[in-house]
């Protein structure tokens, strides 16, 4: 129940600052393609992500800092993944408002990050 309250929060925390700086990137450069700015958001997030996850959500891991760490890149590389296909299906293909197609990416990839983090990542001692 604590390590899902606080991923949550980690969580939300990080996809609005995914938000926020792909909000910033399209506005400073309304000609880049919207898959680069969504780049630059998962970048930052990354960072926000890790440091929640590791200090809050999963602080009785039973992994060091550099594993957790390589761990974690690697589920947030695989969400990452998923939120930039989701992504692009649904806003070059379905033509869905760039919105709702990086909210929809973010929400699918989160939910594969949490059972990555959870089981493999963060792996708690038994």
């Amino acid at each position: 129940m604590h390590s899902g309250f606080w991923f949550v929060l980690v969580g939300a925390s990080a996809a609005l600052t995914h938000m926020a700086v792909f909000a910033f990137v399209v506005f400073l450069a309304p000609t880049l393609w919207p898959e680069i700015a969504n780049v630059a958001g998962f970048l930052v997030a990354f960072l926000v992500s890790f440091v929640g996850h590791r200090l809050l959500s999963f602080q009785d891991a039973g992994t060091g800092l550099m594993q957790s760490f390589l761990r974690f890149a690697a589920t947030a590389v695989a969400g990452f993944t998923t939120n930039e296909a989701v992504f692009i299906v649904l806003f070059r293909v379905l033509g869905l408002s760039t919105w709702l197609a990086l909210i929809c990416g973010i929400v699918l990839s989160a939910l594969q990050t949490f059972v990555l983090s959870r089981f493999w990542a963060f792996k708690r001692n038994s």
